[in-house]
């Protein structure tokens, strides 16, 4: 037995705020189901997360290896002398595959990196085909070597190298599956051998990292993007023109501005001017409504008021649909004023109140 039982509300409500990211699973150690289900946006854009919603008791019993549970698997590995077959697993087996297959084909530069080509790499994608095969092929209570689907992954290439692309990576993780699900597969008796959590971290995030790194490649060196007027534009140059653009360097001049001031006035003061500038109250907008510059005096204020209010007064419109932008403007302009007669009577009032203490 396990010497910490897993509680099945735990693992819903990891399910529940988490699951497209595998947290349900990485609670019952189920690691690699975990990161196929965060490679995978949810088992497939959300396919599995739901499937997984009538699945995880059957996680929770085999994790604190139940005894009911494991009888029925010990009567299951008596009536089957290796796993039966499985159509969701066969498919999630070639979904796996081919979705790994193409972010690696995607990943090659197409253009030579420092006068390398890297284009003969698309020869290992058999290799990315395989290990999706091999992943889905051992979650659970069933494993299986990744020799074989790798084997009959490099050995279909040749045939299929002819055809397109599509039809290439189909034809290869469907040859890869079906031979992993027939020649390779077999029950696992015996639950995973718990891990430490420093050993699990390291994994999970190495293979986080590559498969980022798979995607941060094919951005980068493939990645296009369309500009407004429909000219595709290299994402790379992209964003090296980002960097040098006026909108970048102004930000830029900002952020040292900003850390330059904190250097000497303090965090607390760079908070309270980004609170500030953030018009909470609203008093910058109704300024700029008004026309009104912020040392305006009230008299200033009240004068703008008036002038505003008569120019933009809805009665003076007779067309309808002018009428009912003149009615907008003219709410627009009373508000301005009510918050900054708001805000000047309080300061009034704090000032007052100050002089008096």
């Amino acid at each position: 037995m396990q010497s910490e039982n897993k509680s099945v509300f735990v693992a819903y409500f990891l399910w529940l705020v988490g699951g497209l990211f595998g947290l349900h699973h990485l609670y019952l150690r189920r690691d690699l189901q975990a990161f196929l289900t965060a490679s995978t946006l949810g088992g497939y854009f959300g396919v599995g997360w739901l499937r997984d919603l009538v699945r995880i008791p059957e996680y929770v019993s085999d994790c604190n290896e139940d005894k009911d549970y494991l009888e029925k698997l010990t009567t299951r590995f008596k009536e089957h002398a290796k796993p039966p077959f499985s159509s969701i697993r066969f498919m999630s087996m070639v979904l796996v595959s081919y979705i790994w297959s193409c972010i690696f084909w995607m990943a090659i530069p197409e253009d030579e990196v420092g006068g390398i080509n890297f284009r003969p790499l698309i020869y290992l994608t058999p290799i990315p085909c395989a290990l999706g095969v091999w992943a889905v092929g051992n979650v659970g209570r069933e494993r299986g070597a990744i020799w074989w689907p790798l084997g009959i992954a490099f050995a279909t290439t040749p045939v299929l190298w002819f055809w397109d692309d599509g039809t290439w990576f189909t034809a290869m993780t469907f040859c890869s599956s079906f031979g992993f699900d027939t020649l390779a597969k077999q029950w696992r008796k015996t639950y995973p051998k718990k891990r430490s959590l420093r050993s699990r971290i390291l994994v999970l995030s190495f293979c986080t990292l590559l498969y980022c790194g798979l995607f941060t490649s094919y951005l980068y060196f493939n990645g296009k993007i369309t500009d407004s007027d429909g000219e595709e534009i290299k994402f790379q140059d992209a964003v090296h023109h980002f960097f040098t653009s006026p909108w970048w360097l102004d930000l830029k001049q900002s952020l040292v501005d900003t850390w330059t001031f904190a250097q000497h006035h303090g965090w607390a003061e760079v908070w309270k001017q980004i609170i500030d500038l953030s018009d909470p109250h609203g008093e910058i907008n109704a300024h700029k409504v008004l026309g009104v510059s912020q040392t305006a005096t009230q008299s200033e204020i009240t004068a703008k008021w008036r002038a505003l209010s008569r120019e933009f007064h809805p009665d003076k419109v007779k067309d309808e649909l002018e009428r009912k932008k003149a009615q907008e403007r003219f709410m627009e302009i009373q508000q301005a004023y009510e918050v900054l007669s708001k805000m000047r009577s309080k300061r009034t009032a704090k000032n007052k109140k100050s002089i008096d203490l």
